[in-house]
């Protein structure tokens, strides 16, 4: 118990008690409130970026896009917002590319297609069946990616709603990668970025660029650098400097303001708590009688 020769808690003290569901609080609320009402905070291009851009910026109007997602709801943090940056390209100008969509991870076509809905349907009014489709997803990894090589309707014969290939305008005319003029690859693993590039890339020449994870970014740097990969988005913060290239701050963009300030409040923190901790144990010493 207290008694009268108990010296009392000094305010040092008693902030450097605080509770630690205050620091989880102030940073749940830096965090949200920028997905609520996005910042805007500056963003720099990297070059692999604006390559990845400059890609899509170069084939011609009307060119057909093969647009593998090959991720699930484990990445659907980094890579959904990704997909939907680089379907705001596809759609925005009015340049008549079509979109071919599949996935070669079970729930890449669901994640795929829900994407379609937002951008290509609700915001650019795109057809399905004459703007974009979705193939849906095929079993056999990088044996489709090789049998697409010779037949992309005998490879998907049906497409995600299991309608028939051959009804469908936008696969009037396709018949394998000789047919698209760029493939843009959504990718969190295997099967992903790696195998397009060894399977269809090196055998078939196709105009290639990725999107992937921040952790799986480093393995396709190689590919880049050699020209595999024509450009790179890498993580949340790739898709954020995808954002800012086409005009269309999103999900992306706010996602890095709110990453960027909650690092912000952490550090402010272990500064705080290292300058409490060393004045609290410079006022012990001095009452003390001792030195810091």
């Amino acid at each position: 118990m207290p008694n009268g020769l108990d010296k009392p808690e000094t305010t040092l003290e008693k902030i450097e008690r605080m509770d630690r569901r205050i620091v989880f609080l102030a940073i749940a609320i830096t965090i949200i409130l920028p997905l609520i009402w996005p910042l805007g905070l500056p963003i720099g291009v990297s070059p692999q970026v604006d390559d990845f851009h400059e890609a899509i910026e170069s084939i011609p109007d009307g060119s057909v896009v093969l647009f593998p997602n090959d991720y699930d709801p484990a990445s659907k943090a980094e890579l959904y917002p990704m997909t939907v940056a680089i379907l705001h390209h596809f759609f925005k100008e009015d340049r008549n590319l079509k979109v071919i969509g599949l996935g070669l991870f079970p729930a890449g076509p669901p994640l795929l297609q829900k994407a379609f809905e937002e951008v290509a349907v609700d915001q650019y009014g795109a057809e399905y069946g004459k703007d974009f489709v979705n193939l849906g997803y095929k079993e056999g990894r990088e044996i489709v990616m090789a049998s697409m090589g010779e037949s992309i309707p005998q490879t998907f014969p049906t497409d995600f709603f299991g309608t028939s290939i051959d009804s469908l305008p936008i696969m009037q005319g396709i018949k394998n990668y000789s047919d698209i003029a760029i493939l843009v690859n959504v990718s969190a693993g295997y099967p992903g970025t790696k195998e397009w590039v060894q399977q269809v890339v090196s055998v078939f020449d196709v105009l290639m660029v990725s999107g992937t994870t921040g952790v799986s970014a480093p393995e396709y740097y190689p590919y880049y650098n050699s020209g595999q990969l024509a450009g790179m988005l890498e993580g949340l913060k790739g898709a954020a400097e995808y954002e800012t290239l086409i005009e269309e701050q999103g999900i992306a963009t706010s996602g890095m303001d709110a990453q960027s300030l909650g690092h912000l409040v952490i550090i402010l923190f272990i500064i705080a708590g290292n300058v409490l901790f060393i004045l609290n144990k410079r006022n012990k010493n001095r009452d003390r009688g001792g030195r810091f």
